[in-house]
């Protein structure tokens, strides 16, 4: 199962996330993947803080690219959310040699992957176009790629749901999620 939460901002989307991967995970072990990229202490204060509310059953693994590497790594049929794809995507573009077309074949072989190991996985990723509109031509260029992100996954996943104020509102289910 491939469930692609997204909203704006602070809008609840992890919480929701996590509620979904509690839930597929059926008391069994939660798998996290993070692709933040640590550089600053205030970055590493939300880390902690996001780790202290989640707890001890949670198996955190860092991947701020090879996100299919990471997947790899967990077991069949395992519980597994992959938070954020909006950080990924950036460090795609800017911290890696990736092309965007390279970079989407990482998701897409992720996505495959999970489906293969009937993994329940549940990617979490900021709507930017949410945000007040850029003005410059570089910011556009991320907008683009991040969001042929989000409308291959909508078409992918089994479910989409939007995170509005802590309230997921479903946009597309193929059979119940949380």
């Amino acid at each position: 199962m491939i469930v692609f939460v997204s909203g704006g901002a602070r809008s609840g989307k992890s919480d929701v996330a996590e509620q979904c991967v509690l839930q597929a995970a059926q008391g069994g072990s939660c798998y996290y993947i993070a692709t933040a990229d640590v550089l600053d202490e205030e970055m590493a204060a939300r880390v902690e803080r996001h780790k202290a509310t989640r707890g001890a059953s949670w198996i955190t693994l860092e991947a701020p690219l090879a996100i299919d590497d990471a997947l790899a790594q967990i077991p069949e049929g395992a519980a597994v959310l992959l938070d954020c794809l909006t950080l990924w995507a950036s460090q795609v573009r800017y911290a890696s040699e990736l092309t965007d077309a390279e970079g989407q074949g990482v998701l897409e072989s992720a996505v495959r992957m999970a489906r293969s190991h009937r993994q329940h996985l549940v990617l979490v990723s900021n709507d930017l176009n949410e945000d007040l509109l850029p003005n410059d031509k570089e910011t556009w260029r991320y907008l683009g790629f991040l969001q042929s992100l989000h409308c291959w996954l909508a078409a992918e996943a089994d479910s989409v749901l939007e995170v509005v104020c802590g309230l997921a509102v479903e946009w597309k289910r193929k059979e119940p999620v949380c």
